[in-house]
C-alpha cells in the first residue's frame, strides 16, 4: 500500500536505523550535519539541534519564518530555529514515516541537490520499520480556504473533503520568467507518484533575485548545483532541467512537506494557486483551527463512524 498522504499504511511506521549526511545549508552557506534516527512509538517527528541540546518537534504552529523556506522553533527560543526542513518533512510524509527523530548541528538542514530524493535515498538506506501501534489520518469534512490579498489575482490555497480515501492535489503558478511561465500539475499524491513525479524536482529562484537574497543574508550556500536558476527564456544550469515542468512540480513537493508538519496523513484534496510555504503554513493553521473542519479517522476506514474529535493543538 503506497505510503503518504494518500494511502496510509495501516500502522505507524518508524525508520529501522540510523543514517546521517554532511552538506551545505542553502540560505546560511555553512555546512550542515543531518542524522535520520528510528523513534520510539508515538514519538512524531522531531528535530534536535544538537549544537544547542534543543529538540522542536515538527509542527505547523512552531513555523516560525516562511521566507524562501519553511523554519520552525520553540517559542520564545528564536535563535533555537531549523530551516529548510519542507524537502527532509516531504520525503517523510511520503514514506509514511510518522516516528523519527532528526538531528542536525546547525541553523538549516543541509539542501543537498535541493530536491527531496537525496532525502529518499537516505529513508531507502535506513529501512522502513512498521510497529503495531495504528495510524490516524486526519479527514477534512469541510473546504478551508486562505488569500494572500483581496487582489484579483492573489496567490490562495484550500482544502475539500475529497471524495474518495487518500490526498490529491492541484497546484498552479505563474512566474514572469518565460522560462518558468504559467505551469500547473493535478494528481493524487501516494508514494509511488512522489517517487516517480515530485521527489527529485529543485528548487529554483530567478538569477535577477540572487543579488538582493544574498544581500539580506539568504541563499548564501545557493549554486548550480543545488537550485535552478532561470534568467529571462535561459536555464542556466548546465544541465538544464531535470522536467519542462520542473518548478510547479518542486511547489508540490514543498506542499506536501508543509502539510506534513500537522503530524499526520490527510485525506482530502488540494488547490492552490501560486502557494509558497507562508500560505500552505496559514493553511495547515486554519484548518486546525477549526474543529468543524475535520476528524480524526483510522487509517483504511475513513468515512466510517468511528473517529472522534479533538481539540487542535493552539496555534
Amino acid at each position: 500500500m503506497d505510503g503518504f498522504i494518500a494511502a496510509a499504511p495501516e500502522r505507524r511506521r518508524t525508520l529501522k536505523s540510523a543514517i546521517g549526511c554532511v552538506g551545505v545549508g542553502l540560505h546560511s552557506g555553512r555546512r550542515a550535519s543531518m542524522t535520520l534516527r528510528p523513534a520510539p512509538l508515538d514519538h512524531g517527528i522531531v528535530f534536535r539541534r544538537t549544537d544547542l541540546g534543543i529538540d522542536i518537534p515538527a509542527r505547523f504552529d512552531l513555523v516560525f519564518d516562511t521566507r524562501l523556506c519553511t523554519a520552525i522553533a520553540l517559542a520564545g527560543q528564536p535563535h533555537a530555529r531549523l530551516g529548510t526542513i519542507e524537502h527532509v518533512m516531504a520525503a517523510l510524509t511520503a514514506c509514511g514515516i510518522d516516528d523519527a527523530l532528526i538531528e542536525v548541528d546547525g541553523p538549516e538542514v543541509p539542501i543537498l541537490d535541493g530536491s527531496a530524493a537525496p532525502f529518499l535515498f537516505l529513508i531507502d538506506c535506513a529501512g522502513i520499520a512498521t510497529t503495531a501501534m495504528p495510524r490516524r489520518v486526519i479527514e477534512v469534512l469541510k473546504t478551508v480556504r486562505v488569500q494572500e490579498s483581496d487582489a484579483a489575482d492573489a496567490a490562495w490555497a484550500a482544502l475539500h473533503p475529497s471524495a474518495t480515501p487518500g490526498f490529491e492535489a492541484q497546484l498552479g503558478i505563474d512566474f514572469p520568467s518565460s522560462a518558468i511561465g504559467r505551469q500547473s500539475l493535478a494528481m493524487r499524491v501516494t508514494e509511488a507518484a512522489f517517487r516517480a513525479v515530485l521527489a527529485n524536482a529543485r528548487t529554483f529562484t530567478l538569477a535577477e533575485d540572487v543579488a538582493r537574497l544574498r544581500a539580506a543574508g539568504l541563499a548564501l550556500g545557493g549554486s548550480l548545483d543545488n537550485a535552478v536558476v532561470v534568467d529571462g527564456p535561459l536555464v542556466l544550469n548546465p544541465g538544464g532541467l531535470r522536467h519542462p515542468d520542473e518548478c510547479v512540480r518542486h511547489k508540490l513537493l514543498d506542499v506536501v512537506g508543509d502539510l506534513g508538519l500537522l503530524g499526520a496523513p490527510l485525506s482530502a484534496r488540494f488547490e492552490g494557486h501560486r502557494s509558497g510555504h507562508a500560505l500552505n503554513n496559514r493553511l495547515a493553521r486554519a484548518l486546525m483551527a477549526d474543529p468543524t473542519a475535520w476528524r480524526w479517522s483510522d487509517a483504511g476506514l475513513l468515512g466510517e463512524e468511528i473517529s472522534s474529535r479533538r481539540e487542535p493543538v493552539a496555534a
